[in-house]
């Protein structure tokens, strides 16, 4: 590593990134207490960022187009890990997505695709760019998708795998895809809604039932209702920090991962809320900021696709506690509690900034 580099590391964007995972800590503090089965949360989220950020720095240190080699092992390594999800994986919120080898660290392979899509899918495209119109390099792009789509889609882990098709959509769509290929691939998509619905898990039509018909189902829709009394009633400046009724007297199911953004409009009101959504598009900004200065196409791809996570699960997850979207399960980035989303979301962080790094 030669020291100029480190003068184009993007020192506000991992600023923010700091601010933003520490307020994240500050605020599952407050919506887990009272709950004994949650008091250490803070605590395991603390350390998951802390050594998220030694990963960051590690992952940034080195050349990015040299990790390029690693792409195939690291794809199929993650596709191994999503076969054994579906023989030996643990089910929580009715996906089975985890696997806890000799009861040590669980871990989720979902999150780990995610980044390793971005790897494969950036790294054929960029090969290809010259040839970005034509069927087969189209065609062979959506197979380096689909299997892990599809493995992910079966947990069976709906948000996740809508993640992953944003995500290759958006690879497709910087590296020069013509319109008519991403038309024609949403209509595609509309046409195979109602298998995809016959394929859904019961909890998960559920969720997009309570969403279109809330009376469908009172008791399943009860904590997006909480979620929505936590949000109106923060006003401008909440009601205080651990002050929050629905989280406090525990109204608010997985208030410290789904539903963390109605803990912080209720105890923190529209200002709080505001100020983290700031954070948030500031992270994204700085990354397209990347994006848009990269001046080789796989470091151009491999970052546009981990932004779109960034930017489409923040979507999402505000939405849904805003009754604006259908539950999925999403955590909130940087924000909600998790150890394997923080870690997969620090490796992102690593990875644009050594792109950042080595621009030019």
């Amino acid at each position: 590593m030669i020291r100029q580099n480190w003068r184009q590391f993007d020192w506000l964007l991992f600023l923010a990134i700091l601010i933003t995972s520490v307020f994240g800590v500050i605020m599952i503090h407050s919506a887990v207490q009272g709950d004994p089965e949650l008091v250490d949360f803070p605590q395991r989220q603390a350390i998951y960022v802390a050594v998220g950020v030694v990963i960051m720095f590690l992952v940034s240190s080195f050349n990015y187009y040299l990790l390029r080699t690693l792409t195939i092992p690291f794809y199929i390594v993650v596709m191994v890990l999503l076969v054994l999800v579906g023989t030996l994986g643990q089910t929580l919120f009715g996906a089975q997505s985890w696997l806890d080898f000799f009861g040590l660290f669980p871990i989720q392979p979902s999150e780990l695709a995610k980044v390793a899509l971005a790897m494969a899918l950036g790294s054929y495209l960029a090969r290809n760019l010259e040839h970005i119109g034509e069927v087969r390099v189209v065609l062979t792009g959506v197979l380096i998708t689909l299997p892990i789509l599809v493995l992910v889609a079966i947990q069976p882990d709906l948000g996740t795998a809508v993640v992953l098709a944003v995500e290759a959509a958006f690879i497709f769509f910087v590296a020069g895809l013509y319109v008519r290929y991403m038309v024609a691939g949403a209509f595609l998509a509309l046409l195979s809604a109602p298998l995809a619905w016959n394929m859904l898990a019961e909890h998960q039509r559920t969720r997009i039932l309570i969403f279109i018909d809330p009376t469908a189902d009172p008791d399943a829709f009860f904590n997006v209702k909480q979620a929505l009394v936590g949000v109106g009633s923060g006003g401008l400046l909440g009601k205080g920090y651990g002050q929050g009724t629905q989280s406090q007297l525990h109204f608010l199911r997985v208030r410290h991962t789904d539903f963390i953004f109605s803990v912080i409009a209720e105890e923190l009101g529209f200002v709080g809320a505001a100020i983290l959504l700031f954070l948030l598009f500031f992270i994204i900004w700085r990354l397209w900021r990347i994006v848009d200065r990269a001046d080789e196409p796989f470091g151009k791809l491999l970052v546009a696709g981990l932004t779109s996570v960034i930017l489409f699960q923040t979507m999402v997850v505000v939405g849904m506690n805003m009754g604006l979207l259908p539950v999925t399960g999403l955590p909130l980035p940087f924000v909600s509690y998790g150890g394997n989303a923080m870690l997969s979301l620090m490796i992102f962080i690593g990875l644009a900034q050594s792109v950042a790094m080595r621009r030019g």
